[in-house]
């Protein structure tokens, strides 16, 4: 496909440089290194895909000139009306990418700057193509590794009981101690299959197999009771939808 597009590419538009990637990670590096003025992005490059790559480049502010390639023609959207982008439809037709690259010159060769995509229609945009291209799940957070004393401790996280915000660490709370992370609460929280840890507090994710069960005490605050431990955990209100049906 690159090899093909490129050759296609290089009979519309005579004397144009092409740099390729073979997958949307390396593309990315690519972007940000070389600062192109046009990038063709595939909506099912491995690594990356098209729409994720595209979401980061216009994260990170001055994106290049995006145009997506796909194979599902469903995916045309109002959005692609405005000149600064466009959408060609596997397999490519000589004469359509010859219309696209028409408007890309037309659009370098203007004494201003084309008028940027707004922020809300690509987004737009990318939800209305991404919902045909589903990125599977990353795998959920299965060892950590944390600072014990003076030793680096490889932990599974099927050990933890819970987790602490703790400053500028996070503290991990284990059957034989605690440890401590340099991964923000926050962060940690999306690695963490949900079903398995939860989180209770702003500052606390518990494990579920570790939940006993709760109570409340007189002034009406929720807390988490653990199996074979002594402290309980405080659920704040903003959480206690978590314990509704127990």
């Amino acid at each position: 496909m690159l090899d093909y597009l490129a050759g296609q590419l290089l009979d519309a538009w005579p004397g144009l440089e092409i740099v390729r990637a073979p997958n949307g990670i390396e593309a990315l590096r690519l972007i940000d290194e070389l600062a192109p003025q046009v990038a063709f992005l595939d909506i099912q490059m491995p690594g990356l895909n098209g729409i994720d790559l595209a979401a980061r480049l216009c994260a990170g502010g001055n994106p290049p000139r995006m145009v997506f390639t796909t194979a599902h023609e469903h995916y045309a959207a109002q959005a692609f009306e405005h000149e600064a982008f466009d959408y060609l439809l596997k397999p490519i037709r000589q004469e359509r990418l010859a219309r696209t690259v028409e408007r890309l010159r037309a659009t370098l060769s203007a004494p201003a700057p084309a008028p940027a995509l707004p922020a809300d229609a690509l987004q737009a945009l990318l939800r209305q193509l991404g919902a045909g291209t589903p990125t599977p799940a990353a795998a959920p957070l299965q060892w950590i590794r944390a600072a014990s004393g003076q030793e680096t401790r490889l932990i599974a996280v099927e050990e933890v009981i819970y987790f602490q915000s703790n400053d500028k660490y996070t503290s991990v709370f284990l059957p034989d101690g605690e440890s401590l992370i340099r991964t923000p609460l926050r962060q940690l929280k999306e690695q963490l299959d949900p079903q398995q840890f939860w989180q209770i507090h702003r500052g606390v994710i518990v494990a579920a197999r570790h939940v006993a069960g709760t109570r409340t005490d007189f002034r009406g605050r929720l807390h988490v009771k653990l199996k074979g431990r002594d402290e309980q955990l405080v659920v704040s209100r903003n959480y206690m939808d978590v314990f509704r049906q127990m």
